[in-house]
């Protein structure tokens, strides 16, 4: 099953660089919940997701993830280590910042994702300080 945890999480980090929403929505359950407590943004359900998708193509078309490690944790979550990068649509200014990003699965399925800069944080999250 954990392995199955870190496959689905692939999947849905290549379907955020496709923009491949249905492919995205496919990897989560039907209440997924996206959260960035960095900023204080959240996104509930497909419609959230669909929000998100329109958000960061909105802010940066170029927006890509480049996946340095995931690994499972437990039967239920899944580490994620992270490396996003954009040009601002409006200033132009190319940005970039790992992340961590925990996931919580259900039956194989993304229920809820934490994004977090600081990779300390993540890992406390997840038990693993």
């Amino acid at each position: 099953m954990s392995q199955e945890n870190v496959e689905t999480v692939g999947q849905a980090i290549a379907a955020i660089n496709a923009r491949d929403i249905d492919a995205y929505l496919a990897c989560c359950t039907e209440n997924v919940e996206l959260l960035l407590p960095m900023v204080g943004a959240q996104y509930l359900g497909a419609d959230g997701i669909r929000r998100f998708f329109t958000d960061i193509e909105d802010a940066g078309p170029d927006f890509r993830i480049e996946v340095q490690r995931v690994q499972a944790i437990g039967d239920s979550h899944a580490l994620a280590f992270l490396r996003f990068s954009s040009t601002g649509r409006a200033s132009g200014i190319v940005t970039g910042a790992e992340s961590a990003n925990v996931y919580d699965i259900i039956d194989g399925k993304i229920s809820r994702i934490r994004i977090f800069l600081d990779r300390d944080e993540a890992l406390k999250a997840v038990g693993l300080e």
